[in-house]
């Protein structure tokens, strides 16, 4: 029995487009990015979205960002309640940590982003399956 021209088979429709997942990463890190305007509320939606699409994401590159988004929000808070008794010492020592914290959340989202855009794992190591060749000189011995 053939089934109509418009219709996807059963097995492809739970499977997002690759354009879409590429769009719903760049929300996703957009609102990582701003989630400092928003006292972080962005970042747990974000961060929900990252569980949810992590494990149902088919491309590799994807679900390495989603890690890499995943384990950002996570070290943030670790590092904001180790230093939230510095508000205790003073508030200035307090705010200078936060702020520390922000810049390190807020460059992690955006390196991650522009990596992304690149088609490019988040960190520098090299991933399974992606090329080996060094890109320095500095694995040659004299």
């Amino acid at each position: 029995m053939m089934s109509a021209p418009d219709q996807a088979p059963a097995s492809d429709t739970h499977r997002p487009l690759p354009t879409e997942s590429r769009v719903l990463m760049h929300v996703v890190y957009g609102l990582h990015t701003l989630a400092w305007a928003t006292m972080g509320t962005l970042a747990l939606i974000a961060l929900i979205i990252n569980y949810i699409r992590r494990s149902d994401d088919p491309n590799p590159l994807h679900r390495e960002h989603h890690r890499y988004m995943i384990g950002t929000f996570w070290w943030s808070l670790l590092w904001l309640l180790l230093v939230s008794p510095l508000f205790l010492l003073f508030l200035l020592p307090g705010f200078l940590a936060y702020a520390a914290v922000g810049i390190w959340y807020l460059y992690r989202s955006l390196k991650g982003w522009m990596r992304f855009a690149d088609h490019r794992f988040p960190h520098t190591a090299v991933m399974p399956g992606a090329d080996s060749t060094p890109s320095s000189d500095f694995s040659k011995t004299p």
